[in-house]
């Protein structure tokens, strides 16, 4: 904006002007160069009251977004202690169950162990009564078969030499009786040979 003029006081400075044309050129030069910065000067002012605006409202907005993302921060944070505290009480009761169902198997193990040299000890038992019943059954076997062979033979032997006497016996009463047969031929004027 142009100054403005003053009364009768600036009388001489007017003259003065008026009377060099030089420097009223330079002046209004002076003044538009002046009323140029001004204009410059408002603009940079009003952009950076905008800045100022802007970056006042993004400040604002980001610190909003701070306290909300705080507060999601702060409810994960709680989320997430009250997941770990369910999940360390699930790991320690199922630590608690594995625990107890090791123990179990631990004296169920043991029980069978046992059982199981019971019943290798009754096994063996049981195997060396088989054998043993097994050895004398053998043994009686034998025995029998012995007997049976001794009596086979005894049997045999008595037959054959029954078998002799009663041969000897009918040879004897063979011959006698051919005694007679031939005596009795004899006796009929029969000569035994030609018969």
């Amino acid at each position: 904006m142009p100054p403005k003029k003053k009364g009768k006081g600036n009388s001489k400075k007017e003259k003065s002007k008026k009377s060099t044309p030089e420097k009223d050129d330079g002046l209004a030069e002076k003044y538009q160069r002046s009323a140029l910065d001004v204009a410059v000067l408002k603009e940079h002012v009003a952009l950076r009251t905008s800045i100022a605006c802007q970056a006042s409202a993004v400040r604002d907005y980001l610190k909003n977004q701070m306290r909300d993302l705080e507060q999601v921060l702060s409810q994960e944070r709680s989320d997430m202690k009250d997941i770990t505290a369910d999940l360390n009480r699930q790991y320690k009761s199922m630590e608690t169950d594995l625990q107890t169902k090791a123990n179990r198997l631990e004296v169920s193990v043991d029980l069978l162990e046992m059982q199981l040299a019971e019943c290798q000890v009754k096994l063996n038992s049981e195997r060396e009564q088989r054998e043993k019943t097994e050895a004398e059954k053998d043994a009686i076997i034998s025995d029998l078969q012995s007997k049976l062979d001794s009596m086979e033979r005894g049997c045999l032997d008595s037959l054959l030499s029954r078998l002799a006497e009663t041969q000897l016996q009918w040879e004897e009463q063979s011959t006698v009786l051919h005694q007679e047969v031939k005596d009795t031929l004899s006796d009929f004027g029969i000569n035994p040979l030609h018969i």
